[in-house]
């Protein structure tokens, strides 16, 4: 093979030794799956293997990644590893047990793979042989290892580990060692789904090959995060490529100052002189992402320029590493870095960036020149680049979970070589998506992505679901959800409308900073051009048409069961905001809450806050006339459930017909498998119950 080549024919057969059953307590993997009739349902979906983390190996020859898998019966998944060359051929699956193998990277020139493994108890780091042979644990860290990264030369290994950051019951009074309450003096006490009372830190050890030693924490009596939480990882880090020094993220405040900033750092550690330094003082939003170019001459990563504001721009930086010169490589680029990875050579970047309702690849030089790469009906989801022919990356789309692709940056030739779901995706017919744009209320455009059932016949009526997106500036783009999937929905028989209304990456920082301080405005109306647009459409039942969404999608639900006029016959909000003044003193990341709602209630002379206030849900409960299904987690510190138990109960108060659906072990998201299939079946429950007109008695009174 022509390692310098990656777009050879692929599709050999998966070798593997591992035949897991799925009955309980057998190593979970994958499942033969039967469709009937070609229409996907939740259990197909649960079914399909989740692809992730390809690496590429030193010599450029090989990938290796991961595949989990869900059970229901065990209400659990499990991550196993396997390795395939460059070009798709010889895939291998390399691991084959119960506990799930997470974070794997080549080491010593491919000959060995390191990973994360809960075999002992915790989460501890292993190697093994490149085919999976000879298994064993290199750390024994009390607290468990969450990530972990090589330096370039292997002598040393950062990893994250967790330190005590509140103090306990016992710790005040010893003598209460089986007391429970949590005492409390300052903010951020909680965020997304714990009681924070631990942090992590980064850590690191020297390595001989077999063991760890001389294990320091780079952090050392410092009560701050890195990486940061809720969903900070390994890549907050970077070595410098001559292993000496080590770039690490980090916000560096606690409690309510910490609540009310993004104003993270770029950091750099000496290891010789164990000195630290901020190599981005002075910029007061988000720093993340470093990555040093090949010779160590650049570092680059993504920069927010405003405090507090979560979802600005992510700029594309380098600085030079002799004179300390800073630039903006994106500053003529109108939209946001996702994901930035060196070239080879060093000379360019490539970055993920979302872009007209699709996530693309795209090529920025150290001149600030910038090509797209990919294009199409698209998400792309890792950068990976093997050299200027080759670069490797994962996609989805509405239509498909993420598989590894190989990709040509010079006659952008793109084909897939995982195949990880080719058997069950050959058995189901997909409903057609496709791209409208339709004028808005101050006529401008908006992409609506429209699904249609399949076998979708324009000579029929279909109800229809309005989606309305979270975030709130999340993208409606290309995306494949396990949770939130429009074409499971459309295989339910219903036209899925998911306009990208104000307030989405992908537009330009126009369209995205207008909704902030305008929750009830612009964006609402936009839901309401797609929504009347397509009712035109005389395949579609204007009579039976819905809402659903989920956090702000949720909040936008709310707002609609009061104001839309009949447009809707129901409604499902999962884990949604139904009163803003109860949310600005629930919620745990006041940098939020002040940007996107403009400042606090009682702030009476704050004119942007009294309007946001003004159109809270909550207050509009006396036009609710319209069935809703109202769901969340108990673990969601994000929206707290009391806010789906208000709604509940105000509905039911008011006679309006209502449904709650409540998981006393999920967060914002429902994660576990059986919840997961469980949720499903009560949404479209719900929905066929009010907007199948065919529907039985019996089906009603469900």
């Amino acid at each position: 093979m022509n390692k310098l080549n990656c777009m050879m024919m692929a599709g050999t057969l998966l070798v593997t030794a591992c035949q897991p059953t799925g009955k309980t307590g057998d190593v979970i993997g994958k499942q033969p799956v039967k469709v009937e009739n070609g229409i996907m349902t939740t259990e197909v979906l649960m079914a399909f293997g989740r692809v992730s983390g390809p690496v590429v190996s030193p010599d450029k020859s090989k990938i290796l990644y991961g595949v989990s898998y869900e059970n229901l019966e065990q209400n659990k998944s499990n991550r196993e590893l396997f390795v395939m060359d460059i070009d798709g051929q010889n895939k291998k699956q390399i691991t084959c047990t119960p506990e799930s193998e997470g974070n794997a990277v080549w080491i010593d020139g491919g000959k060995q793979i390191a990973y994360l493994s809960g075999k002992s108890g915790d989460s501890q780091l292993w190697i093994m042989n490149a085919d999976g042979s000879n298994a064993r644990q290199i750390s024994h860290h009390e607290k468990g290892v969450h990530g972990f990264l090589f330096s370039p030369d292997e002598k040393h290994i950062l990893f994250i580990g967790n330190v005590k950051y509140s103090e306990k019951a016992s710790d005040l009074y010893p003598d209460l060692d089986k007391a429970t309450g949590r005492v409390i003096d300052d903010l951020m006490y909680k965020h997304w789904d714990e009681w924070v009372e631990e942090i992590p830190h980064p850590y690191i050890a020297s390595f001989d090959g077999k063991q760890l030693t001389d294990i320091t924490d780079i952090m050392e009596g410092e009560p701050y995060e890195s990486p940061m939480k809720p969903f900070g990882g390994i890549e907050s880090f970077a070595w410098t490529p001559d292993s000496k020094a080590v770039a690490y993220t980090s916000r560096k405040k606690t409690g309510m100052e910490y609540s009310l900033s993004t104003n993270s750092d770029i950091y750099l550690y000496d290891l010789s002189t164990q000195e630290t330094k901020n190599l981005t003082e002075g910029m007061m939003g988000y720093d993340t992402t470093p990555a040093f170019s090949p010779d160590g001459k650049y570092l680059a990563w993504g920069s927010m320029e405003r405090e507090g504001y979560e979802s600005d721009k992510n700029r594309l930086f380098i600085m030079n590493m002799e004179t300390g010169e800073k630039q903006d490589l994106t500053s003529d680029f109108d939209y946001s870095t996702d994901e930035l990875a060196w070239s080879p050579d060093g000379k360019s970047l490539y970055i993920r960036s979302a872009y007209q309702g699709e996530i693309h690849i795209f090529k920025v030089g150290l001149d600030k020149k910038i090509e797209q790469i990919t294009t199409g009906y698209y998400d792309y989801a890792s950068l990976a680049p093997v050299n200027d022919n080759c670069l490797i990356a994962m996609r989805h789309s509405l239509s498909q979970p993420d598989e590894i692709y190989s990709i040509d940056p010079q006659s952008k030739e793109v084909k897939e070589i995982s195949f990880e779901n080719k058997d069950i995706l050959d058995q189901i017919t997909m409903g057609k998506v496709e791209e409208r744009w339709i004028k808005t209320t101050d006529n401008k455009k908006m992409l609506t992505w429209i699904v249609y059932p399949p076998h979708f016949d324009p000579s029929k009526k279909y109800p229809a679901i309005l989606y309305c997106q979270g975030g709130p500036q999340q993208p409606v783009s290309q995306f494949w959800s396990y949770r939130w999937n429009l074409q499971l929905m459309a295989a339910n028989g219903y036209i899925v409308i998911a306009p990208n209304r104000r307030g989405l990456y992908g537009f330009g920082q126009e369209w995205l900073e207008q909704i902030s301080g305008d929750y009830g405005g612009q964006n609402m109306k936009d839901y309401f051009s797609a929504t009347d647009e397509m009712k035109k459409e005389p395949f579609i039942d204007g009579d039976h048409m819905g809402a659903v969404g989920a956090s702000y999608g949720g909040f936008s639900v709310y707002w609609l069961a009061g104001h839309h006029q009949k447009r809707f016959k129901a409604f499902i909000a999962h884990a949604g905001i139904y009163n803003l003044e109860q949310q600005y003193v629930e919620t745990e990341e006041m940098w939020f809450a002040n940007w996107d709602m403009g400042g606090a209630p009682w702030d009476k002379k704050n004119a942007t806050a009294q309007r946001t206030f003004a159109t809270s849900p909550h207050k509009f409960v006396d036009q609710w006339d319209t069935p809703i299904l109202i769901t969340h987690g108990e673990y969601d510190f994000r929206i707290l459930a009391s806010q789906g138990m208000s709604a509940f109960n105000a509905a039911k108060l008011r006679g309006v017909p209502a449904e709650m659906l409540i998981f006393p072990d999920e967060n914002h998201w429902i994660l576990k498998p059986q919840n997961g299939v469980l949720w499903q079946r009560i949404f479209f429950r719900w929905l066929d119950r009010w907007l199948k007109p065919q529907a039985t008695t019996t089906d009603q009174q469900k």
